[in-house]
């Protein structure tokens, strides 16, 4: 391993940035994520050889803004997933507890960001794989509206719900990178904002006590509302979209048992099924970018558990407010919000209109001013 966590697959030493806003900065890729002579394998194995011939244009942004790209980051295999034990290259360490997952898809990102190996690092986010491993591992991560920012240059898993996005370790280094990156808008946000309720999600009791704090924490209390389908249903309907795509895409490459079982239930879903699912995802499209539009925004634990150890298996929920923004094309943020009582970091988020992410930065500095909740990994221990 290349460090400790098992963060970068690939590490440039040698790797200078220019002059630019990102002048001195540098920056991890996911491996979904093309850097020009870099390996670009999104996490298969069948696909381990293999370099990218060019940047992508979001890697392209940043060169030209100043930073220096030092290598490619581990992920889930293909970025189906949310807890980075890849079958190909290993599984990545949280950085504040040896041997727990970080999240994922992103999970080397979220890793590598934490345990400071890199200032910045690209993740992608198709239903929450920025922002998972952004709380999983006490850090703050950005998902770009869908439309605002580049796919140049991306391994997708669905384009229709991709996105890429920043990880870093305090808000201002985050904006700084989001504003090159992708389309920022400066518009603010009114409205003292909404939560759901009745979404049927088991939250565990530190994420309920910290999350309560946060909502706490803001100017005005926040409205409720509920959606027409529970969060179990819209998740597992956009998992099926997902899946779907994906086994188009990678139809014929070689993929571990478990990808492959997972990329089977998309293709082999009915008719009849199908429509619904499309029914239930356009529906709470609508309704989020109705609640957004009539309370300013829409703030989530970003995960409903804490982070785990790989020898568990995945809970299922990781998803299910963090797929969300992703079925809206919003943009969205996670930022830490309070720890377990064991130590381990939780998230908050924060989903916005498009054209309006300066606003949710400045809600998003709101927060972190009053909750202080990050706190940097003590990388005692071996994974």
């Amino acid at each position: 391993m290349l460090d400790r966590f098992n963060a970068f697959l690939f590490r440039d030493d040698d790797a200078r940035g220019g002059a630019g806003p990102l002048a001195g900065m540098t920056v991890g890729v996911k491996a979904n994520i093309a850097v020009a002579g870099m390996r670009f394998h999104a996490g298969l194995g069948a696909w381990e050889g293999r370099r990218a011939e060019r940047d992508a244009e979001v890697v392209r942004r940043l060169r030209d803004a100043g930073a220096a790209i030092t290598g490619i980051l581990n992920m889930e295999e293909a970025a189906l997933g949310a807890k980075t034990d890849n079958p190909h290259f290993g599984p990545t360490h949280n950085p504040h507890r040896a041997g727990y997952s970080p999240g994922g898809s992103s999970g080397g990102s979220g890793a590598a960001v934490a345990a400071r190996l890199c200032d910045v690092a690209l993740g992608t986010d198709t239903m929450g794989s920025i922002r998972i491993p952004a709380a999983h591992c006490g850090i703050y991560g950005f998902k770009p509206a869908t439309d605002r920012v580049s796919q140049d240059g991306l391994e997708p898993a669905d384009y229709a719900l991709d996105a890429v996005g920043p990880l870093a370790r305090d808000l201002d280094t985050l904006e700084q990178v989001a504003r090159v990156m992708s389309d920022f808008g400066e518009g603010a946000i009114e409205g003292a904002g909404a939560t759901l309720a009745d979404h049927g999600v088991e939250l565990h009791p530190d994420v309920a006590s910290a999350f309560a704090a946060a909502c706490g924490a803001l100017p005005r209390p926040v409205a409720t509302a509920s959606l027409s389908s529970p969060q179990s249903r819209i998740r597992y309907a956009g998992f099926i979209q997902v899946s779907k795509a994906m086994a188009d895409h990678l139809h014929g490459v070689p993929t571990s048992d478990h990808l492959a079982k997972l990329l089977a239930y998309g293709p082999r879903r009915s008719t009849a099924d199908w429509t619904e699912d499309q029914q239930v995802l356009a529906r709470t499209a609508e309704e989020i970018h109705a609640l957004v539009e009539r309370n300013g925004f829409l703030i989530l634990p970003t995960v409903p558990n804490a982070p785990f150890p790989h020898s568990e298996k995945e809970p299922a929920a990781q998803a299910d407010f963090t797929c969300l923004a992703n079925i809206a094309g919003l943009p969205a943020l996670s930022l830490p919000m309070g720890w377990t009582g064991d130590g381990l970091p939780l998230g908050v988020q924060i989903v916005g209109a498009a054209g309006h992410e300066a606003g949710l930065f400045a809600l998003a500095r709101h927060l972190d001013d009053k909750l202080r909740a990050y706190r940097a990994p003590q990388l005692q221990g071996e994974p």
